[in-house]
């Protein structure tokens, strides 16, 4: 067997299992709303997260749509304001949704239970869609003291235990502090720490995507 007929063998039995029948179907949409981490500020076109994964995920065998909702800048706050909008949107009706907020909140200062509240209601808001739902946490920064960092950090474990969500529990894990991971600002991936992220999110999506698809099954 040549390796061009190996690799179609491959592809053809990844596309019928369980996990990955729904690639010859409708495209699953997930939207990712977050702030510059999901937009993809300072980064190539091409290059920001939702783009990425949706190209990890097609490698996997999977037909999903990756909706880049991601504002540079935005807080809790500010996605909480524009959630109706991204879910009333016909050309943007999600089937799940990666919920990327919260490091604004933090960079700012501003207060925890502010925080928790917006994204308890963001989190509420996809659940009453019967959207599932894969939270992506964030660690306060250490300027603001231990007592602010455990509070902020507790935030998202206990959403997703509130709500039986998926959590990521850091979204920049293993980026954070890795200056060949980052721009020049410190603060933002590259494009080879988007890949990072991309990789170790993956099996996480992967899991929502099961979620959604058993959603439609029912």
């Amino acid at each position: 067997m040549t390796m061009r007929i190996a690799f179609k063998t491959i592809v053809a039995a990844l596309l019928v299992a369980p996990g990955f029948a729904h690639a010859a179907g409708q495209p699953i949409r997930i939207l990712a709303l977050g702030d510059s981490l999901t937009q993809g500020y300072g980064l190539p076109p091409g290059d920001d997260f939702p783009n990425v994964l949706q190209q990890a995920l097609k490698v996997r065998g999977l037909a999903v749509t990756v909706i880049n909702a991601g504002v540079s800048g935005d807080t809790s706050a500010g996605g909480r304001a524009r959630l109706d909008w991204s879910l009333e949107d016909a050309k943007q009706a999600p089937d799940a949704a990666i919920v990327e907020l919260g490091a604004n909140d933090g960079l700012r200062g501003l207060p925890v239970d502010e925080m928790a509240k917006n994204l308890d209601a963001i989190v509420s808001r996809f659940q009453a869609r019967g959207i599932p739902v894969l939270l992506a946490g964030m660690k306060a920064p250490r300027n603001f003291g231990a007592d602010y960092a455990k509070k902020f950090d507790a935030v998202f474990p206990a959403l997703a235990k509130k709500y039986h969500v998926l959590l990521y529990p850091f979204f920049l894990d293993g980026v954070a502090l890795h200056a060949d991971l980052l721009q020049a600002d410190g603060l933002h991936p590259n494009p080879k720490g988007v890949d990072l992220i991309v990789k170790d999110i993956t099996p996480m999506v992967i899991r929502l995507v099961e979620q959604s698809k058993g959603k439609h099954a029912s």
